[in-house]
């Protein structure tokens, strides 16, 4: 864990727009920034509701896939290349606002996703980039990491770096009202995953606590609502609030063991990244309270359980997520046993995230969580 006294650094978008009826001025400010070619990375969902964006007739790339793989990303560059587009705007969830990323500083370029993943290696944008979160999850419109998945490995690929971080981000909650309550549950829950991750991690900076804090407390006293009625806007603007600072706590600090062993889920089930991380958020919280146990108990005042022991804190995030509707077993979402073993497996192999959690986990440990989430 960090001290006040540890440097830090936080990357913002220069532009972060935030309230009921802020998406009214995205084309007023792409006039400002002299944008005549706007380039819209969609799911088909909002592609469907492109008009929302006031620019007319956009290009749009309307077919990003949950966990999207790399033929999508270079499906999505392409389509940008040949509009000549001199503005990408992400519209949608995390995987739409990844996407937009990529797109963004691949558009224009004869350039593959090997040659820019990693860290800060991606070269800078030629064009500009707008996000529009659809969705209170990831919190990708504040940041510069990008996920795909590479279909052959079944790996997530990481690409990092400024060039990716938005021009602006425009965080509308109204765009959240028509989201079905199972997917406002499970984005709830990642959103939270991220700020609880980022609050145990060893990265862990009391700069970055007081967000991931306040994030979780926003989750606590707003998802349920939001769940329950999806036309309440002050729950609605809540939980945008929360992933919001979900993806501030992702910049200098990052997630870690939650989302390295759901990331499986994703890439081997298509599992979508907010459901996945919901089934394996109570395990990881489990099996990190001892080491964490004053942060823990924060965690679990907010979201209204004592935290003792494990089992404690693993039964009490369970009820909670349970509250929500959320379905919390594995196999009911179609997991294979036979697949538990192998995707522990992958898992272990994500350092970048495993490395930085408060508890050692073995291979062995991995398949435990697994089978208690089963």
């Amino acid at each position: 864990m960090l001290t006040l006294t540890d440097p830090i650094e936080m990357q913002r978008p220069p532009v972060l727009r935030f309230g009921d009826g802020t998406l009214g001025g995205l084309a007023a400010w792409a006039e400002s920034q002299g944008c005549r070619r706007p380039f819209v990375v969609a799911d088909p969902v909002n592609a469907a509701r492109l008009g929302l964006l006031g620019l007319g007739e956009p290009a749009c790339f309307g077919t990003v896939e949950p966990e999207p793989s790399v033929p999508n990303l270079m499906a999505a560059v392409a389509a940008a290349t040949e509009a000549g587009a001199d503005l990408v705007i992400g519209f949608g969830g995390g995987s739409a606002m990844d996407l937009a990323k990529l797109v963004a500083v691949m558009a224009g370029r004869n350039v593959s996703l090997a040659e820019i993943s990693g860290p800060n290696r991606a070269p800078p944008r030629q064009v500009a980039l707008a996000q529009v979160p659809t969705t209170a999850g990831t919190g990708s419109e504040v940041g510069t990491r990008a996920l795909v998945t590479d279909p052959g490995s079944l790996a997530k690929i990481a690409t990092e770096s400024r060039h990716m971080l938005a021009d602006i981000a425009i965080v509308d909650p109204v765009l959240t009202h028509t989201v079905p309550p199972h997917i406002t549950a499970a984005t709830g829950v990642d959103a939270m995953a991220h700020c609880v991750e980022a609050l145990t991690s060893k990265r862990a900076h009391p700069v970055i606590d007081a967000y991931a804090l306040q994030g979780i407390a926003l989750v606590g006293k707003y998802l349920a609502r939001a769940v329950e009625d999806g036309s309440d806007a002050e729950a609605r603007a809540g939980m945008a609030l929360a992933a919001l600072y979900g993806g501030v706590c992702l910049g200098p600090v990052n997630t870690t063991a939650g989302h390295a062993v759901s990331y499986p889920l994703g890439t081997r089930y298509k599992m979508a990244h907010g459901l996945a991380n919901a089934l394996i958020f109570p395990h990881t919280l489990a099996v990190n309270a001892p080491a964490e146990s004053e942060k823990t108990a924060a965690v679990g005042t907010a979201l209204g359980f004592a935290a003792g022991s494990a089992e404690a804190v693993r039964e009490g995030a369970l009820d909670f997520c349970r509250g929500l509707g959320i379905e919390m077993s594995l196999r009911a979402h179609g997991v294979a046993e036979s697949d538990l073993g192998p995707m522990a497996g992958e898992a272990h192999a994500i350092r970048r995230l495993l490395d930085w959690n408060p508890v050692d986990l073995s291979e062995g440990d991995i398949r435990g969580l697994y089978e208690a989430a089963y």
